[in-house]
């Protein structure tokens, strides 16, 4: 195993960092007086010290998605589109996300509020597109939200002499920009199909395209084509970031390089994405076992975590897990300009921590992450947990600190088959205050004939410092990603249990 300048295998104390707080400066203190028998890494890791940690947490109030009542969920009622025969069917909506600004507030565009999301025939399992969506702002109903189709044509993909992008099979997450000259710029996740035979092995690539977007009425978007539609990374070459051919003929290596998410810090355009650690920032493999620095805690933990970790049936799963929130620098023209290394890892923990999200509030930079229990590697942790995971750093380069000292912010542990089953957890600053409005979707796709996945109840979450709360009685409706500014009162009450 390789590791370089971003990876140091020394074990030093945390370092406290100056926070701003409430509005003040303040010193960030050490939590503990005895150090983590933990390496010093240039990037942050979740450790199964967290998650064990995690484990201990969660049940808690101010850490659970609200209930919803399934009563009143329904269906997105523009979400209609079309089976392979051309016949008309009500769609899956799943992951979504909002045009936004670059300070990451909802962007109004015209008028409207627009959210990008993956939609599909809820009977094929690939069938997975970008579709646009609008809302008149100030309108916050489930029925406000039209639908402009699909983003892009089946040629465009063609039509941009991409070589990586025209095998392109399926449109996967990602985020969007109105530009400072009033352009719709989006980012997503192209795919290439699992083939074999073809060399091709589901390839994921950060890919960009500028979305032109017409009002033909006062009352209608419409999707008047792309134009600099192009691939950004595809992993390069295997050693910051894993990429597709490094897991080929791996039994379960669940390789990820996808959900891109821009954001901009002083002048410079960066994203944001889910990835796998590289060859030379702390890779997978039996070595990873050996490593203190996944494990965290002091040395006896480690001792005896190890010891338990051998006998574990997710032994193996562990040693490939390599998850990471990486992130790359963007020319003006939205093309590579540098490979960084990774704001985020959890090795020996997961090999998947999705929807990277970041944005800067009231001074601190905050980074977001959902992940599955089902591929968590710690025994604690069920295949029916959903979290959503948070760091706060001074800095948009780390190094990031866990939230509620464990990274905890969201959890939900309801079966898939429930209606009111969500993921995707996706935090929406809004420009003042310390709430966020936290929107997601429900229902797992294909399990009911007459509820399909759908924009699910957004909710508020109140951010102060590094602690978070789940706001009391702040659930909203169903696609909401505003709240109206005379609401923002509610920022400093109501919230469940403070510690």
């Amino acid at each position: 195993m390789k590791f370089n300048k971003w990876f140091s295998k020394a074990a030093t104390a945390t370092v406290a960092t100056t926070l701003l707080l409430g509005g003040g400066v303040q010193a960030f203190a050490k939590e503990n007086d005895k150090a983590d028998f933990n390496a010093d890494n240039a990037f942050t890791q979740i450790t199964r010290n967290d998650m064990l940690n995690i484990f201990k947490q969660q049940g808690k109030e101010k850490y659970e998605v609200p209930s919803f009542d399934a009563s009143t969920i329904k269906n997105i009622p523009s979400a209609i589109g079309h089976d392979s025969s051309g016949k008309q069917i009500d769609l899956d909506v799943w992951d979504s996300w909002p045009l936004q600004n670059a300070d990451g507030t909802v962007a109004n565009y015209k008028g409207y509020n627009i959210v990008f999301g993956l939609a599909g025939d809820p009977k094929r399992g690939e069938d997975t597109f970008i579709y646009l969506f609008y809302q008149k702002a100030g309108d916050t109903s489930l029925s406000g939200w039209k639908n402009a189709g699909r983003v892009f044509k089946d040629n465009d993909k063609l039509l941009s002499n991409d070589p990586i992008l025209k095998n392109q099979s399926e449109e996967w997450s990602g985020s969007a920009t109105l530009t400072s000259d009033g352009h719709v710029r989006l980012f997503y996740t192209s795919r290439q199909p699992y083939d074999p035979n073809n060399k091709l092995y589901g390839k994921q690539t950060l890919s960009t395209a500028q979305i032109n977007v017409s009002q033909p009425d006062d009352k209608t978007l419409k999707v008047d084509g792309v134009e600099d539609l192009k691939s950004i990374y595809d992993g390069g070459d295997g050693k910051t970031y894993q990429n597709v051919q490094q897991s080929v003929g791996v039994d379960m290596d669940n390789h990820t390089l996808r959900d891109p998410h821009y954001v901009e810090d002083q002048g410079h355009k960066y994203i944001i994405f889910e990835a796998n650690t590289g060859t030379e920032t702390g890779y997978q493999g039996e070595e990873s076992l050996q490593n203190s620095a996944y494990y965290g805690g002091n040395k006896k933990f480690f001792t005896e975590e190890q010891q338990n970790l051998q006998q574990s049936p997710k032994k193996k799963g562990a040693e490939l897990a390599n998850g990471a929130l990486g992130i790359v620098e963007l020319n003006d023209d939205y093309t590579l300009k540098n490979v960084m290394p990774p704001l985020l890892a959890s090795n020996l923990v997961t090999d998947e921590i999705e929807r990277a999200n970041v944005f800067k509030m009231n001074g601190l930079w905050y980074l977001f992450t959902s992940t599955r229990g089902s591929k968590v590697t710690v025994d604690a942790i069920g295949d029916d947990d959903i979290y959503m995971l948070g760091y706060v750093s001074t800095s948009l380069t780390g190094p990031y600190k866990p939230l509620n000292g464990t990274g905890l912010v969201l959890h939900q542990d309801l079966d898939r088959d429930d209606i009111t089953w969500t993921y995707a957890h996706f935090a929406i600053p809004q420009g003042k205050g310390n709430n966020v409005v936290v929107s997601s979707y429900m229902t797992n796709r294909g399990l009911f004939p007459d509820h399909k996945s759908t924009f699910a109840p957004s909710f508020l979450l109140n951010i102060k410092g590094s602690k978070t709360s789940v706001v009391k009685n702040g659930i909203l409706e169903q696609g909401q990603i505003t709240i109206d500014p005379g609401n923002d009162k509610k920022d400093n009450q109501n919230e469940y249990g403070k510690k």
